[in-house]
Parts: structure tokens; C-alpha cells; sequence
């Protein structure tokens, strides 16, 4: 989710070596509210403006935008601000201050945990450890390679061989941490809890985790740019990357991606253009008879989306999708009082294509797809700080819970 339109590498190529960390020091992040068609005319120019600015969320009228504004562009936002009579609420004062209190210097021999995000090695060697832990009812799967050769493996929870599947995903893109360290909380209580109920749906349903199906970008985005949404895929000379959640090949290139390499949304050359989605979608294809709910974490937003994002008509059992996230985001809500919005992308939150969710049921006809974009609503953004790591996944598992338990209910599982 939110689109960084003008690709910040973009704005530091000149004089920045590629294998520096980049700052974003007085970085800011404003919400606007798009009131017309005329400052939604305007705004969307910015998209192209590779000098300073850039979106989290896209402008859409009727609804508030999250603009990125450069510390060189920060006159030029307040005029225009003036000029279109926007309503602006700065939201980030400063991205780098951000960053930088959400990776604290940690002990290396330190446990794993879910106080602080953790490095790619980290989560394959904690992974490591639970296979040599349970290697009766955890097995990993070889999903594919990245481009620069990192493995990308599903680990399955199975007590019962023919059991009905989940699929969870995480971090297609690079920067939504909270994504990954969602995925191996939930597999890490699913193997620990003693809750009967727990239990009971760990026993009882197999389970696929796959927790970094992007590990180059988010390796990039620990060494290099914080902010990296793609993938590592050289393209084209000057950009890399591909939006992978714009690659699949269902409506692609509909509406909602881009042709231009630079951009945040590229979708590639052509569908399944890069290794990450390839491999996914044969991984999804080999087991389409075993998995009958797909859900893929994103941040940010707090938002349960249904399919289709290309398009307003509605899927096929698009009102057993809104009682199933429904269900799910009142279990949310009642933890912490955290709201979740459900309904399709396009209905509820913008346009676009090639996604994984959008394509696992437009081709294979999944029963349940789901997009769950997780904390906050944009006060924090990409860079939700390590504390709220668990009470987000808290509040997920128990919408988690109660979404397996209404698919039980209708006789999706």
C-alpha cells in the first residue's frame, strides 16, 4: 500500500553511492484532504516530480492523500497548500526520527522476539531452530529464488496430511516490517499456545507460512532505504525494481500500475516478469486443491480488502467475503478498540491490478482472499515502532480466529 510515486532512490541518485544508508532527516509527511477535482488535478502532477515529493497514499478524491515532502520542497508544499486551499495536517515531522527509534542497538546473542523488528538471517535462523524444535508437524517448502539468489521458503504447520489450508503471506513489500513480524508471531503462538481453541485450529487446519516472499528489497530496505517498497530486479539501468504486487498476471497493468521503471507501482516488463511472483504463483498452483484461504499482510492503513481492486463489480461471493472480514474486524476491535475497514480495494481504498490477492481468486477462484493492511492509520506509517509489534498482532490473531471460524460457519473450511 501507499504508493511512493517519484521512487526516493530517485532523489538521491546524483550523490548518493547505492550502498549508503540513506537518511531522511526533517522528511515530513502531510495528510491532505482531495475536496475537488481541481486539487486532485494538481496533486496528481506531483506524482512526476522527482525533487521532493512523493506518496504513502495516493490522492483520491473525496478522501485524504499522504504526501512525503522533501525539506528542499517544503516552501513549495505551504504554497500550494495556500494556493489550493488544502486541508493539511502534518502527521511525520520527521521521518529519520523514526527510523531511527525503531532500530535500537540490540545484543547480538539477544533471544528472538517480537520487542524489535529482526534482520533476514534472524528470521530464517529462528525458523531453523523451530524445524529442529518440531519436525514432526513443521516441514519448509521450497517456494523459489529472488533475484539475487536469497531462497524464498514456506514453512508448514500440518498435524493432519489432508487437512484444508491457509496461506499467509508477508513483506511483498520490502518496507512493511510489521508484515513479517506479524507472520511468525502467529506461527510462533500457533505452535506455543495452549488455548484450546488454539489449538484446536492449529490441529485441525494446515498451515503455510511463507514470512519474506520479497528478501532482497527487505534487505535493502535494513542496509540501504528504510523506505524500498520493490523488488531488486535491474530493469533498467538507472531503476530498479518491480512492484511485485503488480506483476501477477490477473488485469495486469489494468488500472492503478505503471509502465515507468522508476515508479513505486512498476509492474514489469510483462506479468511474472521477476523470480519472487513466479515462484508464488506455481507455489499457489501446486497446492490450489489444499488452500482455501489466502491472506497476504500489508501495511499500512487497517484495512480487511477483498477482491477486486481493478474493478467496482463486485466478486462472486463478495457478500461471504464482507461477513468473513467482517467477523474479523469485530474481534479486532474489541481488544484494543482498533477499527478495521472491510470492503474491496477499489470500493474502499483505491485502484489497482496484478496483485496476488486479485489474482489467486480471479484465476484459481479461491473462496477467501483477503489483504489485511495492518497498523497504524498514518501517524506512524511504514515505520510503526517496535512496541506496537505485539498488541498488532494480538489484536490480528484474534481477528484471525474469528475469520476461521466464520469460514467454518458457511463451509469455506
Amino acid at each position: 500500500m501507499g504508493i511512493l510515486k517519484g521512487i526516493l532512490a530517485i532523489i538521491f541518485f546524483a550523490s548518493v553511492v547505492w550502498s549508503r544508508q540513506l537518511t531522511f532527516h526533517d522528511f515530513k509527511v502531510f495528510s491532505v484532504k482531495v475536496e475537488n477535482e481541481e486539487q486532485l488535478r494538481i496533486l496528481k502532477t506531483l506524482e512526476n516530480d522527482d525533487d521532493g515529493f512523493s506518496y504513502w497514499k495516493d490522492p483520491i478524491l473525496g478522501r485524504d492523500a499522504d504526501i512525503v515532502v522533501s525539506p528542499n520542497k517544503l516552501n513549495d508544499f505551504n504554497d500550494l497548500v495556500s494556493a489550493l486551499k488544502l486541508n493539511s495536517t502534518m502527521k511525520i515531522a520527521n521521518i529519520q526520527k523514526l527510523i531511527d527509534a525503531e532500530s535500537p542497538l540490540r545484543q547480538s546473542r539477544e533471544a528472538f522476539g517480537w520487542e524489535n523488528y529482526h534482520t533476514l538471517d534472524e528470521i530464517n535462523a529462528w525458523l531453523d531452530g523451530l524445524l529442529i524444535s518440531y519436525p514432526d508437524i513443521l516441514s519448509v517448502h521450497h517456494v523459489g529464488y529472488s533475484y539475487q539468489n536469497r531462497e524464498i521458503r514456506a514453512i508448514k504447520l500440518s498435524h493432519k496430511n489432508n487437512s484444508a489450508a491457509i496461506l499467509i503471506e508477508a513483506n511483498i513489500h520490502a518496507r512493511e516490517w510489521i508484515s513479517s513480524a506479524t507472520a511468525t508471531w502467529l506461527l510462533n503462538e500457533l505452535l506455543t499456545s495452549t488455548d484450546p481453541e488454539v489449538v484446536d485450529i492449529a490441529t485441525n487446519i494446515n498451515w503455510y507460512f511463507i514470512p519474506v516472499l520479497n528478501p532482497d528489497g527487505f534487505v535493502y530496505t535494513k542496509t540501504t532505504n528504510r523506505l524500498w517498497r520493490k523488488s531488486r530486479y535491474p530493469h533498467q539501468h538507472l531503476c530498479y525494481g518491480v512492484d511485485l504486487n503488480r506483476n501477477f498476471d490477473f488485469m495486469w497493468m489494468h488500472v492503478g500500475a505503471s509502465s515507468n521503471p522508476c515508479s513505486d507501482t512498476f509492474a514489469g516488463p510483462t506479468p511474472f516478469s521477476d523470480p519472487e511472483t513466479k515462484a508464488l504463483s506455481e507455489f499457489m498452483t501446486a497446492h490450489i486443491d489444499e488452500i482455501k484461504v489466502f491472506i497476504t499482510f500489508h501495511s499500512y492503513g487497517q484495512f480487511i480488502l477483498t477482491p477486486f481492486a481493478y474493478t467496482y463489480e463486485p466478486a462472486d461471493n463478495y457478500e461471504q467475503l464482507k461477513q468473513v472480514g467482517n467477523a474479523g474486524a469485530d474481534a479486532i476491535r474489541q481488544r484494543y478498540g482498533t477499527n478495521y475497514v472491510v470492503g474491496s480495494s477499489a470500493e474502499v481504498l483505491y485502484m489497482n491490478s496484478g496483485s496476488s490477492r486479485d489474482w489467486i481468486k480471479g484465476i484459481h477462484n479461491i473462496n477467501i482472499s483477503f489483504t489485511i493492511e495492518l497498523r497504524d492509520q498514518g501517524s506512524y506509517g511504514f515505520i510503526l515502532p517496535p512496541e506496537q509489534i505485539i498488541p498488532n498482532c494480538l489484536e490480528i490473531f484474534d481477528g484471525l480466529k474469528a475469520i476461521v471460524s466464520e469460514c467454518k460457519i458457511i463451509g469455506y473450511l
